[in-house]
């Protein structure tokens, strides 16, 4: 009786048929161009949206300078972290997580390795070798909150511990795999971002913004502009802190404003097209928004100088807070995530006409 060709794939052996499954599987390309119908501008989308894939927030490093971005999918069934070649196309699975958080993924700024929460432990993997280790492990007890911040030198990495209402910031060495909490509360904390070239992380406390030094010895509130609080960013040389002020009256505009702690300083950058989403480019002269408008649900750049906002594309976000918009290291693209076509999905948009190319180095 003649044998069936599925008995006969199943007895070869996995090295004949390369690695079709878990860590280093490697996928075509799902790239895809399409002209956006409010502008006509061309749009590539990077993903497939018959999958979730989710871009990690604007805050941390998630596009490399060398030709390529970090995400977390979940193409496998389950989310892992993926490397994605924005020339070819090609993706390749980076882990093999047992309940990785999407949110936690995070490029080192060396773009030799990713860190991010798998379960209760915090983890690194090589990019070369796609070695994991476990750096520091949660406490019984405690379980982790939503996302981790790591530091532009890489020594050390912010995450967030809770024990029913009760939450910690916690500091991890990421040589030594130790850890000390920095602040701590009833209140949420959340959206955790190292300062640049200082020794402190700024993080989102209830309805404030707070800074912590990583001595323990000052951990205090911005005093920001009251009203609703939105998303925030540190300046490149993190002597400031730009953020989203919502008024209190949904009448009026979203603002961009600036925040310097030493001098507690805080001023209005530019109102915006109800921005719910910001990045930068690498030298924060223009911005990159979201707009949370149902009526014009755009992706949107900002010239800081004039004030002036230019339409990119539409975005069609179930929740605009998932676009999350953010510049290329070099500014000459902007990449963005939305569920316009199914699952969530990162797409991508030229900006090189529009903005100076910014040193990647």
């Amino acid at each position: 009786m003649a044998l069936s060709r599925r008995w006969f794939l199943a007895s070869l052996p996995a090295a004949c048929l390369g690695q079709t499954v878990g860590k280093g599987r490697v996928l075509p390309s799902a790239f895809k161009k399409y002209a956006d119908p409010a502008t006509e501008n061309p749009v590539q989308r990077l993903t497939d949206p018959a999958h979730s894939s989710i871009l990690p927030a604007s805050s941390t490093h998630s596009i490399s300078r060398h030709g390529f971005l970090v995400c977390a999918s979940d193409v496998s069934g389950r989310y892992e972290a993926y490397r994605i070649d924005l020339k070819s196309g090609q993706q390749k699975q980076l882990t093999d997580a047992a309940d990785l958080d999407p949110h936690s993924l995070t490029l080192m700024a060396d773009d030799r390795a990713i860190v991010y929460l798998d379960g209760a432990n915090l983890m690194t993997a090589s990019l070369s070798t796609l070695r994991a280790r476990e750096v520091y492990k949660i406490a019984p007890g405690f379980e982790r909150g939503r996302g981790i911040g790591v530091a532009e030198d890489g020594l050390y990495t912010a995450l967030v511990e809770r024990k029913e209402s009760h939450y910690r910031l916690r500091l991890v060495s990421m040589a030594k795999g130790t850890a000390e909490t920095l602040t701590e509360g009833e209140e949420e904390i959340s959206q955790l971002i190292p300062r640049p070239k200082r020794a402190s992380a700024l993080c989102r406390r209830g309805t404030g913004l707070w800074l912590a030094n990583y001595d323990g010895k000052q951990n205090y509130r911005l005093r920001v502009a009251e009203g609703g609080l939105g998303p925030a960013l540190w300046s490149p040389d993190g002597r400031s802190v730009y953020y989203l002020s919502y008024p209190e009256d949904s009448h009026k505009l979203h603002a961009l404003r600036e925040f310097v702690p030493d001098s507690n300083e805080d001023s209005g950058v530019a109102d915006t097209s109800q921005f719910v989403g910001i990045g930068r480019n690498a030298d924060a002269s223009v911005f990159v928004g979201a707009s949370g408008s149902k009526a014009s649900p755009y992706v949107l750049l900002l010239v800081r100088a004039v004030k002036r906002e230019l339409t990119l594309c539409e975005h069609r976000a179930s929740d605009p807070s998932m676009v999350s918009p953010v510049f290329s290291p070099n500014s000459q693209h902007v990449y963005f995530g939305s569920d316009r076509h199914g699952k969530p999905a990162i797409y991508s948009i030229a900006v090189e006409k529009l903005v100076e190319e910014t040193a990647t180095a």
